[in-house]
Protein backbone atom coordinates (compact mmCIF):
# COMPACT_ATOMS: atom_id res chain seq x y z
CA UNK A 1 0.00 0.00 0.00
CA UNK A 2 0.63 3.51 -0.45
CA UNK A 3 -0.02 6.95 0.13
CA UNK A 4 0.67 9.13 -2.97
CA UNK A 5 3.19 11.31 -1.16
CA UNK A 6 6.25 10.92 -3.20
CA UNK A 7 8.89 11.02 -1.34
CA UNK A 8 11.49 12.21 -3.77
CA UNK A 9 13.36 12.20 -7.09
CA UNK A 10 15.25 8.99 -7.85
CA UNK A 11 17.90 8.64 -11.28
CA UNK A 12 17.43 5.31 -14.12
CA UNK A 13 20.87 3.79 -14.28
CA UNK A 14 19.93 1.34 -16.29
CA UNK A 15 17.06 -0.71 -18.24
CA UNK A 16 18.76 -4.00 -19.04
CA UNK A 17 15.88 -6.17 -21.15
CA UNK A 18 15.69 -9.47 -19.79
CA UNK A 19 13.51 -11.44 -22.97
CA UNK A 20 10.16 -9.70 -22.73
CA UNK A 21 11.00 -8.23 -19.53
CA UNK A 22 13.39 -5.57 -18.26
CA UNK A 23 15.66 -5.17 -15.37
CA UNK A 24 15.39 -1.84 -14.03
CA UNK A 25 17.97 -0.21 -11.83
CA UNK A 26 17.63 3.04 -10.26
CA UNK A 27 19.90 4.97 -8.19
CA UNK A 28 18.37 6.89 -5.48
CA UNK A 29 19.00 9.67 -2.91
CA UNK A 30 21.79 8.92 -0.53
CA UNK A 31 20.79 7.22 2.35
CA UNK A 32 16.92 7.14 2.07
CA UNK A 33 16.97 3.15 0.85
CA UNK A 34 19.98 2.16 4.01
CA UNK A 35 17.19 0.04 5.64
CA UNK A 36 15.46 -1.68 2.36
CA UNK A 37 15.08 -5.31 2.33
CA UNK A 38 14.72 -7.68 -0.69
CA UNK A 39 11.17 -8.32 -1.61
CA UNK A 40 10.07 -4.85 -0.57
CA UNK A 41 7.67 -3.26 -2.39
CA UNK A 42 8.59 0.48 -4.13
CA UNK A 43 6.58 2.51 -6.13
CA UNK A 44 8.57 3.96 -9.30
CA UNK A 45 6.31 6.13 -11.24
CA UNK A 46 3.31 4.85 -8.80
CA UNK A 47 3.52 1.49 -10.16
CA UNK A 48 4.41 -1.25 -7.46
CA UNK A 49 7.62 -2.90 -7.87
CA UNK A 50 9.47 -5.69 -5.54
CA UNK A 51 13.00 -4.99 -4.58
CA UNK A 52 15.24 -7.88 -6.57
CA UNK A 53 18.87 -6.35 -5.89
CA UNK A 54 20.73 -3.72 -3.31
CA UNK A 55 23.63 -2.67 -3.73
CA UNK A 56 24.46 0.64 -1.84
CA UNK A 57 22.08 3.37 -2.83
CA UNK A 58 21.15 1.19 -5.73
CA UNK A 59 18.54 -0.96 -6.35
CA UNK A 60 16.66 -3.44 -8.88
CA UNK A 61 13.50 -4.39 -9.88
CA UNK A 62 12.07 -6.89 -12.75
CA UNK A 63 9.42 -5.65 -14.36
CA UNK A 64 7.30 -8.22 -16.71
CA UNK A 65 6.18 -7.39 -19.92
CA UNK A 66 2.48 -6.42 -19.29
CA UNK A 67 3.80 -3.61 -16.91
CA UNK A 68 6.07 -2.24 -19.52
CA UNK A 69 3.36 -1.95 -22.25
CA UNK A 70 0.94 -0.57 -19.62
CA UNK A 71 3.11 2.12 -17.82
CA UNK A 72 5.43 4.80 -18.62
CA UNK A 73 8.30 2.23 -17.13
CA UNK A 74 8.16 0.71 -20.53
CA UNK A 75 9.96 4.03 -22.34
CA UNK A 76 12.50 4.95 -19.32
CA UNK A 77 16.00 5.59 -20.30
CA UNK A 78 19.72 5.75 -18.49
CA UNK A 79 19.64 8.86 -16.64
CA UNK A 80 15.83 9.18 -16.92
CA UNK A 81 14.23 10.86 -13.40
CA UNK A 82 11.33 8.98 -12.01
CA UNK A 83 9.20 9.39 -8.74
CA UNK A 84 9.51 7.02 -5.70
CA UNK A 85 7.64 6.06 -2.21
CA UNK A 86 8.23 3.64 -0.27
CA UNK A 87 5.62 1.05 0.94
CA UNK A 88 3.64 3.06 3.46
CA UNK A 89 3.71 0.67 7.45
CA UNK A 90 1.14 0.60 9.74
CA UNK A 91 0.30 3.42 11.46
CA UNK A 92 1.76 5.84 9.06
CA UNK A 93 0.02 9.36 8.14
CA UNK A 94 -2.40 8.73 4.95
CA UNK A 95 -1.56 12.36 4.21
CA UNK A 96 -2.54 11.48 0.26
CA UNK A 97 -4.88 8.43 -0.21
CA UNK A 98 -4.57 5.01 -0.55
CA UNK A 99 -2.87 4.11 -3.74
CA UNK A 100 -2.09 -0.03 -4.36
CA UNK A 101 0.53 0.98 -7.16
CA UNK A 102 -1.50 -1.18 -9.61
CA UNK A 103 -1.82 1.53 -13.10
CA UNK A 104 -4.74 1.42 -15.15
CA UNK A 105 -3.96 3.43 -17.79
CA UNK A 106 -0.96 6.24 -19.33
CA UNK A 107 -2.45 9.31 -19.90
CA UNK A 108 -0.28 12.23 -22.29
CA UNK A 109 0.48 15.70 -21.35
CA UNK A 110 -1.10 18.20 -23.44
CA UNK A 111 -0.74 21.58 -21.96
CA UNK A 112 1.86 22.80 -18.89
CA UNK A 113 0.51 26.52 -17.64
CA UNK A 114 2.18 28.75 -14.78
CA UNK A 115 -0.20 31.07 -13.24
CA UNK A 116 1.54 32.69 -10.34
CA UNK A 117 2.70 30.33 -7.89
CA UNK A 118 1.06 27.46 -9.34
CA UNK A 119 1.62 25.09 -12.07
CA UNK A 120 -1.14 23.79 -14.17
CA UNK A 121 -1.23 20.56 -15.72
CA UNK A 122 -3.62 19.18 -18.53
CA UNK A 123 -3.71 15.79 -19.18
CA UNK A 124 -5.19 14.05 -22.81
CA UNK A 125 -7.38 11.05 -21.37
CA UNK A 126 -8.64 8.13 -23.83
CA UNK A 127 -12.23 9.30 -23.93
CA UNK A 128 -12.56 5.27 -22.48
CA UNK A 129 -15.53 4.16 -21.12
CA UNK A 130 -13.21 2.10 -18.54
CA UNK A 131 -11.17 5.48 -17.47
CA UNK A 132 -13.48 8.18 -17.86
CA UNK A 133 -16.31 7.12 -15.19
CA UNK A 134 -14.15 6.92 -12.71
CA UNK A 135 -12.62 10.83 -12.86
CA UNK A 136 -14.48 13.26 -11.42
CA UNK A 137 -14.43 17.27 -11.00
CA UNK A 138 -12.36 17.50 -7.05
CA UNK A 139 -11.83 13.66 -7.13
CA UNK A 140 -8.62 11.67 -6.45
CA UNK A 141 -6.46 10.07 -8.69
CA UNK A 142 -2.68 8.91 -8.50
CA UNK A 143 -0.42 10.31 -11.31
CA UNK A 144 2.65 8.93 -11.82
CA UNK A 145 2.23 7.98 -7.63
CA UNK A 146 1.27 11.48 -6.74
CA UNK A 147 -2.11 12.14 -5.14
CA UNK A 148 -3.16 14.88 -6.41
CA UNK A 149 -6.96 15.91 -6.47
CA UNK A 150 -9.08 17.08 -10.27
CA UNK A 151 -9.22 20.76 -10.67
CA UNK A 152 -10.75 20.45 -13.52
CA UNK A 153 -12.36 18.46 -16.20
CA UNK A 154 -13.90 18.01 -19.58
CA UNK A 155 -14.67 15.15 -21.88
CA UNK A 156 -11.46 13.74 -22.85
CA UNK A 157 -9.16 15.45 -20.54
CA UNK A 158 -8.26 16.24 -16.36
CA UNK A 159 -6.73 19.29 -15.00
CA UNK A 160 -4.29 18.91 -11.82
CA UNK A 161 -3.18 22.36 -9.90
CA UNK A 162 0.30 21.90 -8.47
CA UNK A 163 2.20 24.07 -5.74
CA UNK A 164 5.23 25.01 -5.85
CA UNK A 165 6.60 22.42 -3.16
CA UNK A 166 5.11 19.39 -5.16
CA UNK A 167 6.75 20.31 -8.26
CA UNK A 168 10.54 20.37 -6.12
CA UNK A 169 9.83 17.20 -4.84
CA UNK A 170 8.38 15.32 -7.86
CA UNK A 171 9.48 15.44 -11.70
CA UNK A 172 6.35 17.23 -12.31
CA UNK A 173 8.87 20.57 -12.20
CA UNK A 174 10.07 19.27 -15.35
CA UNK A 175 7.41 17.29 -17.17
CA UNK A 176 6.35 19.14 -20.44
CA UNK A 177 4.06 18.08 -23.18
CA UNK A 178 3.68 15.32 -24.88
CA UNK A 179 4.89 13.37 -21.42
CA UNK A 180 3.66 10.08 -20.78
CA UNK A 181 2.06 10.07 -17.18
CA UNK A 182 0.63 6.78 -15.12
CA UNK A 183 -2.74 6.89 -13.93
CA UNK A 184 -3.87 5.17 -11.10
CA UNK A 185 -7.89 5.64 -10.11
CA UNK A 186 -9.28 6.16 -6.42
CA UNK A 187 -10.08 2.28 -5.59
CA UNK A 188 -12.74 4.02 -3.17
CA UNK A 189 -14.45 6.04 -6.51
CA UNK A 190 -14.00 2.74 -8.01
CA UNK A 191 -16.14 0.67 -5.56
CA UNK A 192 -18.74 3.64 -5.07
CA UNK A 193 -19.19 3.58 -9.37
CA UNK A 194 -19.15 0.12 -10.09
CA UNK A 195 -22.05 -0.37 -7.20
CA UNK A 196 -23.97 2.44 -8.18
CA UNK A 197 -24.12 0.91 -11.60
CA UNK A 198 -24.49 -2.43 -10.88
CA UNK A 199 -27.58 -1.72 -8.66
CA UNK A 200 -28.53 0.30 -11.46
CA UNK A 201 -28.22 -2.34 -14.03
CA UNK A 202 -30.47 -4.57 -11.84
CA UNK A 203 -33.64 -1.80 -11.76
CA UNK A 204 -33.37 -2.15 -15.42
CA UNK A 205 -32.02 2.02 -15.56
CA UNK A 206 -28.80 2.12 -18.26
CA UNK A 207 -27.10 5.35 -18.03
CA UNK A 208 -26.11 6.82 -21.16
Amino acid sequence: MFTGIVQGIAQVAQCQPIGRNMRLEVRFPVGVMADQQLGASVAINGVCLTVAKIEGDYLSFDVIDTTLALTNIGILNAGDTVNFERAAKMGDEVGGHVMSGHIMTTVTVSQVEKIEQSVHIRFQVNNHQDERRYLFDKGYVGLNGASLTISAIGDDWIEVSLIPETLRLTTFGTIKVGDKVNLEIDAHTQATVDTVERVLKQRGIVLP
